[in-house]
């Protein structure tokens, strides 16, 4: 780390101010998913057994400047409380007079969560007034919040002005560590796995990885773009139409490097709100009839890239392999999930885009037989595609 760290603070008798990212599910107002409260417990852990008074502040939804009942931060109170197996204060507001009386009156060794930060348009707008008068409640930053390190906000980026020291927590030095390995310095055969839906979104991925990687396997709903570059029959599978030449130029530089799916189950009916599939049947990749569309990877295709996998000792892994929302077209997924934790468990460095690969590593029962699951899905991207990440840049350098 280029950067100060929690460990570089003199934290006793000070007042600790941290962005965390408690963005986490609500499910009739309580919290569906504590994952990401339990990933920055190390860091809020640390910080009290040092005696520091600490103030947490995080968003949560998309509430676009409003009060919105439903996206109060108050549900994640009792739920950090049970895990820390000590009081948590809150406070209806996140500026103001109130929360620096309540910031004020901590006591070392107490903590403190604030209301949800995007209540404020100013949040997202980086307001430079608005981030002086977080910064008045703290006497030291500590940023844990890797899931919002993309965005140049108020509370990631502009409060950083106002104080003398901004160090990293833990679980944004976690994030950086396995991520920078993989980007900076893999340990080879470096295989990178890339699915999802539409190849729009990872074409800044595609152009960083391909010079770097020994292989790249292609799944999902992006590899039928890739067909259709190569002329073939895809049916009404997703295809992005403004793509295929990109696809097809992809396809031309790396040709030794690109692996796609052998075979697909399809289906002639899907409505993924409903989690919903009509008939289905495995096919060839070349092979899918008119009025069909591919929804998961074949048993050839799972074949096929375990191959590819089980010799590599770098894994990056961004985006599913089908429809994995839906138990029927989630096979794919899944059997990648298991070849990582078999990969794993062989030495190898496994490392999970957040988002929906996050979700699916879940989901597969397979996110603690990895290396790292990432905690940020837009973030993880854009460092995986070499952009700067604001709310890192904004740190103290050591």
């Amino acid at each position: 780390m280029k950067k100060l760290t929690i460990e570089d603070l003199e934290v006793k008798g000070k007042k600790v101010l941290m962005r965390v990212d408690f963005n986490v599910p609500l499910k009739g107002g309580k919290v569906a998913d504590d994952t990401r409260i339990r990933a920055a417990l190390p860091t809020i852990r640390y910080v009290l057994g040092k005696g520091g008074r600490l103030i947490l502040m995080s968003h949560l939804g998309r509430p676009d400047g409003k009060r919105v009942a439903d996206m109060s931060m108050r549900p994640c109170v009792d739920v950090l409380a049970k895990l820390l197996a000590r009081n948590v204060q809150f406070v209806e507001d996140c500026v103001g007079e109130k929360v620096e009386a309540a910031a004020a009156q901590l006591k070392d060794g107490e903590v403190l969560l604030l209301e949800n930060l995007r209540f404020y348009r100013e949040e997202e707008k980086n307001d430079p007034a608005f981030a002086q008068k977080l910064a008045q409640l703290g006497d030291l930053y500590v940023n844990d919040a890797f899931g919002t390190a993309h965005r140049a906000h108020a509370s990631t980026e502009g409060i950083t002005r106002f104080f003398k020291q901004s160090a990293a927590g833990y679980l944004m030095m976690k994030e950086l560590d396995y991520l920078g390995t993989v980007i900076g310095k893999p340990v080879k055969p470096y295989v990178a796995v890339l699915g999802g839906a539409k190849i729009s979104g990872k074409i800044d991925v595609i152009t960083h990885l391909l010079p770097k990687v020994d292989k790249i396997i292609i799944g999902g709903g992006m590899a039928f773009t890739f067909f259709k570059a190569m002329g073939l029959e895809v049916g009404s599978s997703l295809v992005e139409e403004d793509k295929v030449d990109f696809a097809r130029g992809l396809l031309a530089t790396g040709k030794d490097k690109i692996v796609l799916p052998r075979d697909f189950l399809i289906s002639d009916a899907l409505d993924v709100k409903a989690r919903k599939l009509g008939n289905l049947k495995e096919v060839e990749a070349a092979q899918i009839p008119a009025g069909w569309k591919g929804v998961d990877i074949g048993p050839q295709s799972i074949e096929k890239f375990r191959t590819v996998l089980q010799d590599a000792k770098t894994v990056i892994w961004n985006g599913p392999m089908g429809v994995f929302e839906i138990d029927a077209s989630a096979k794919g997924t899944f059997a990648v999930a298991g070849i990582m934790a078999d990969i794993t468990g062989a030495g190898a460095t496994t490392v999970i885009g957040g988002g929906d690969s996050a979700a699916a590593v879940e989901k597969a029962g397979m996110a603690g037989k990895v290396s790292h699951v990432s905690t940020g899905g837009g973030a993880s991207l854009e460092f995986i595609e070499g952009k700067i990440l604001p709310g890192v840049a904004a740190l103290t350098d050591k």
